[in-house]
């Protein structure tokens, strides 16, 4: 028995989860999990660091300690809610809040994939100061998971597939894992009698664009059941412009983030300025453009009728957003994680407990096949609370 706390801030920024866990070698077990959400102040600092700006040396020194505060307040709350003793905690696992995703450098983008300076090389970063939490929780911290990936060549995202095959694997099936976060990714797993890796990349948009267009016309951080999106009319137009977007067809390993997926993007793609259609219609199209982009990369991969599609992620909860992946895959299985008795929102939580674990015990923590690593390797860095 070994617990492990694990802390994530997904694209959506929709709060820090701390996910409780009880690892082994062949077993993880979530027993229990918070939410802390972000104050506004900090949201809004978040939210402007994801692009470029003035003085963001200074502006991202101080968010990295103020996004610390927030994961140590989860990480008291978890442990408050479950009675459990923070000297029982192997380690903490942060994955830390995503501020620029460019594993492929700056210049380079999907229209121009060979534009390169020797200078334009390939980053990641997450803030949220590893020593700063260590402090204030008196627990090690395992952290900065991606950069490894990155500098071994790799996307540096996304990293969960691991985490899937470890818990969702079938012995005879093969089955499709897909989180519905900020942005939706897909694990592709072979039966595990097939001693084969899994595959895994970022398919597009998933709740960011549909919550930056929720809060620009309601005030709501997010669509609450998909009720916005079901007032309008898919505008097909502009839902085909953006499924033409060069993203989508790229080859597989891939990873994307808000950085380009956003409503400038969005702006991008119509044959007129968005505030000429009905901000309802926009949000009917962007919940379809979700769907689409999930579906058609599942559908690629040729799999057998009946093939489990395990969703999970916050997009679980839009249930107009289910319905429309069922719809477009009638010959799978579709269900919640839920059904297996994982909660959707917690299990990128518990991948980065079981991340830590694995640091502890190295296990290599990344599948060259998903990201485009040269090599598997031991993710992480550690950060001792003595």
């Amino acid at each position: 028995m070994a617990y492990y706390i694990g802390l994530m801030s997904g694209t959506s920024m929709d709060g820090v989860d701390a996910v409780l866990c009880d690892i082994g070698p062949d077993y993880c077990h979530t027993l229990e999990a918070y939410t802390e959400h972000y104050s506004a102040e900090l949201l809004e600092r978040l939210h402007s660091l994801c692009r470029a700006g003035h003085n963001e040396v200074n502006l991202v020194g101080s968010a990295e300690r103020a996004v610390a505060q927030y994961f140590a307040k989860a990480t008291h709350g978890v442990l408050e809610k479950s009675g459990v003793d923070a000297s029982q905690i192997k380690g903490l696992g942060s994955h830390g809040q995503t501020i620029r995703h460019f594993p492929d450098g700056l210049s380079k983008t999907v229209d121009k994939p060979n534009s390169r300076s020797e200078l334009d090389l390939g980053f990641t970063t997450q803030i949220g100061c590893p020593h700063t939490l260590a402090v204030l929780t008196g627990i090690d911290v395992v952290s900065d998971f991606r950069r490894k990936d990155v500098a071994l060549g790799g996307q540096g995202a996304p990293l969960v597939p691991a985490y899937h095959n470890a818990v969702f694997a079938h012995n005879d099936a093969a089955r499709i894992i897909v989180n519905l976060g900020g942005i939706a990714n897909i694990s592709i797993l072979s039966p595990t009698n097939a001693c084969k890796a899994p595959l895994g990349y970022d398919t597009g948009p998933s709740n960011t664009l549909m919550d930056a267009w929720c809060k620009l016309h309601t005030g709501k951080s997010y669509d609450t059941n998909g009720e916005f999106a079901q007032k309008g009319t898919v505008l097909k137009a502009l839902l085909n412009a953006c499924l033409n977007d060069p993203y989508f067809t790229l080859p597989y390993p891939k990873s994307t983030g808000r950085e380009y997926f956003n409503l400038a993007w969005l702006a991008s793609k119509g044959e007129s300025p968005l505030e000429n259609y009905k901000p309802e219609d926009v949000q009917a199209t962007l919940l379809q453009l979700t769907a689409k982009s999930v579906c058609n990369a599942i559908v690629q991969h040729k799999l057998l009728p009946n093939t489990d599609v395990i969703l999970c992620g916050g997009g679980v909860f839009n249930s107009v957003l289910v319905d429309a992946i069922r719809e477009q895959l009638p010959n799978f299985n579709v269900f919640s994680s839920q059904v297996l008795g994982q909660h959707p929102q917690h299990i990128e939580g518990a991948a980065f407990a079981w991340l830590a674990y694995a640091y502890d015990n190295s296990i290599p923590g990344n599948v060259p096949a998903v990201t485009g690593a040269s090599r598997s390797c031991v993710l992480g860095t550690k950060t001792l609370a003595t």
